[in-house]
């Protein structure tokens, strides 16, 4: 069992920034690939950006691409989503993911992320 803790969330002006973090507990994290998420209100949950704890591989999707860096820092078991230039549109509630199979995919319970215009 994973348990996964975010924090960092807030509220933030169009152009600023914030650090998500996630704190993840549990045996063999190396084997998880690490996900964030993001649900806005009246929308489905969106996929936001990936890495694997065991490698430096990263992936994001187009709306955040250039702006949103994900990172991790294993000797803490922690994930980090540090968010640039932030928008309107990035409003929503984060959500951390672990992922190793059907069977074993893990939930935070998500942190609110407002940015005002």
């Amino acid at each position: 069992q994973v348990h996964l803790v975010e924090s960092g969330g807030g509220l933030v002006q169009a152009g600023g920034s914030l650090r998500l973090s996630c704190a993840a507990s549990g045996p063999t994290l190396s084997r998880y690939l690490m996900n964030w998420f993001r649900q806005a209100p009246g929308k489905e949950r969106e996929f936001v950006a990936k890495i694997w704890w065991s490698g430096a591989a990263t992936y994001y999707a187009d709306s955040v691409k250039g702006r949103f860096t994900v990172s991790r820092d294993n000797a803490k078991n922690t994930v980090y989503l540090q968010m640039n230039s932030l928008k309107p549109e990035d409003t929503a509630v984060y959500y951390c993911n672990a992922y190793y199979s059907k069977d074993e995919n893990y939930w935070g319970q998500g942190t609110q992320v407002t940015v005002s215009t």
